[in-house]
């Protein structure tokens, strides 16, 4: 696509349409405002208003103005841009237009749209969508882990909910994982982490809600149905033909503790990547709201962990600590 010339002060409040991200629209129907660069005042001016029909000729003409690097939509319609293309989330890999924050806005959206399907019916169709969007999204950051940064800003806070529980995870132990393996980390390493990560606690969909919602103390008989959810989590993801080892460790020992003091299996013998979402999983926990609990702020959640070295690995828990100390993930927008 061609690059218009266009001001500083337009690029801040407008952006061009790429190619594929047009071809997405409805033809005769776009969701958003068109305006066009003109060249020769160097301003935009309206081309069509959301839900007009366009004819075949401006459908034709769209395309070259497209094409040409002079079609443009308002950022002020980005809550309609996004929640395009969410439902079609590799179109953020072509579209070089959007900002990073409003790509990761987009990620977090599709992924909390798709998580929320899968948990809601755990069946292969559903997975495959979800793993899509997975795939789209660690290939953008892979092409640069800074962004990483993006999506730890916007972690869920407030009521707990358990798709934005597995998001926070998905989050925070990704960044874990890849301070932790350097120089040393594989794509593949990294693509089967951030599943992993995302569906660790994917046998809570197995647990009575009422249980989860309790905010009296539970009863011997509830709590004994809250443990075997780890292994209910790993058969739900071997019955979709995910059975690999990180995935097997993030389902199966993310409430393990250093101490023994964990479940189900009280083990002390804990795999590396089991320890780590361990860290992430007990954070995200920390910093929502539950009905036993009040949500605490990220350092001092952070904080908590390291002073149970005890319990929780101690290279994951300072790790995370020191980040928010130097506020890493703040100075990010």
């Amino acid at each position: 696509m061609a690059t218009a010339a266009v001001p500083d002060k337009i690029s801040e409040e407008y952006y061009q349409i790429s190619e594929a991200i047009l071809e997405s629209f409805p033809k005769y129907r776009p969701p958003l405002d068109f305006f066009v660069f003109k060249t020769d005042i160097a301003q935009l001016v309206a081309y069509s208003r959301k839900g007009d029909r366009l004819s075949n000729e401006q459908v034709e003409e769209t395309r070259r103005l497209c094409s040409e690097g002079d079609l443009f939509v308002a950022r002020s319609d980005h809550p309609i841009y996004s929640q395009h293309i969410v439902k079609q989330l590799d179109l953020v890999l072509v579209d070089q237009n959007l900002k990073e924050a409003e790509v990761a806005d987009i990620c977090l959206r599709a992924l909390d749209l798709r998580l929320a399907d899968f948990l809601e019916q755990p069946v292969k169709a559903l997975f495959d969508f979800l793993y899509s969007d997975i795939q789209v999204i660690t290939e953008y950051l892979w092409n640069d882990m800074h962004r990483m940064r993006l999506f730890i800003r916007r972690l869920h806070r407030g009521e707990y909910s358990l798709q934005h529980h597995c998001i926070n995870t998905f989050c925070i132990g990704l960044w874990l994982f890849v301070e932790s393996k350097g120089e040393e980390l594989r794509r593949k390493d990294f693509d089967q982490a951030a599943l992993s990560l995302l569906l660790h606690d994917v046998g809570m969909v197995k647990i009575p809600s009422f249980i989860l919602s309790k905010t009296t103390p539970l009863k011997s008989e509830e709590k004994d149905k809250i443990p075997p959810h780890t292994l209910l989590g790993y058969k739900i993801m071997h019955k979709l033909d995910q059975s690999f080892d990180t995935l097997r460790q993030a389902t199966l020992e993310h409430h393990e503790r250093l101490d023994g003091s964990g479940y189900p299996q009280h083990s002390k013998d804990i795999s590396s990547f089991g320890r780590l979402v361990a860290v992430a999983d007990a954070f995200s926990a920390m910093i929502q709201t539950r009905p036993y609990a009040a949500a605490k702020d990220c350092l001092g959640a952070a904080r908590e962990l390291t002073e149970e070295k005890n319990r929780f690995d101690f290279a994951y828990s300072s790790k995370l600590l020191g980040a928010f100390i130097s506020e890493a993930f703040g100075r990010m927008k």
